[in-house]
């Protein structure tokens, strides 16, 4: 069966809770016609008021899946959004086996990940990823995963990253290919996740990377640190 069938319409049983996070992060199994997959849950019940975004975090989770399948980058684990769920609504996640002693100051190195990376930087831009954190990028079943993207996609530029490594990186062609599809065709997938002028200026950042050529380096006169923190 389709696993994003299992992790839309399956049983959601809670089986663990994830400590390091700020916000409800279970771990939970979905089952489905004697079929079951791990997956992690986060229901909006479980999140933490924030000043500068509206509640339903997890909204954002899975627009930030969107946005990845839509640039064709394959970036974030399988996620779906969910009405029901033992908590109430949230976004439910693949759970993917990661090697805990690596992360992206551990990997940034090795050549045979630079081109995921520069898709990955590629993707915080145009996300408007606010909290890129080393420890959320995933060494897992033998590849990269991106995860933790409840703060995207705000109508403000927030763009705080330790991927700084790649500032100045000429954009490849399949970069600018993927930017210009969405640049020109617009978000239409994300407009019952985000509101409408967040998905026309997720839209409008494609567009504005794709003029400038390269992945962009730190904004000097930002009233914001350009690191998250913790970095890891």
């Amino acid at each position: 069966m389709n696993p994003e069938e299992i992790l839309a319409h399956g049983e959601l049983v809670v089986t663990g809770r994830f400590t390091n996070s700020s916000n409800a992060t279970l771990l939970a199994t979905a089952s489905l016609d004697e079929e079951s997959v791990t997956c992690v849950y986060k229901p909006e019940s479980g999140e933490r008021p924030l000043w500068d975004f509206p509640g339903g975090l997890w909204r954002r989770e899975v627009a930030a899946f969107v946005l990845s399948e839509r640039l064709g980058f394959d970036l974030i684990p399988l996620t779906v959004a969910r009405d029901q769920g033992p908590f109430g609504p949230g976004s439910v996640q693949l759970f993917v086996e990661e090697d805990m002693e690596h992360h992206y100051f551990t990997i940034r190195d090795d050549p045979t990940h630079h081109d995921w990376l520069c898709r990955l930087a590629t993707f915080d831009v145009v996300a408007n990823n606010s909290d890129r954190k080393s420890g959320h990028v995933l060494l897992a079943e033998g590849r990269l995963w991106a995860i933790d993207h409840g703060l995207c996609f705000h109508e403000e530029d927030k763009l705080r990253t330790v991927i700084w490594d790649l500032a100045g990186e000429e954009l490849s062609a399949d970069l600018t290919g993927a930017l210009s599809d969405v640049a020109e065709r617009g978000l239409e997938e994300l407009v019952d996740l985000l509101s409408p002028h967040e998905v026309a200026i997720t839209a409008q950042r494609a567009a504005d990377l794709l003029d400038l050529g390269f992945l962009p380096f730190p904004d000097e006169d930002a009233p914001w640190p350009p690191y998250p923190w913790p970095l890891i």
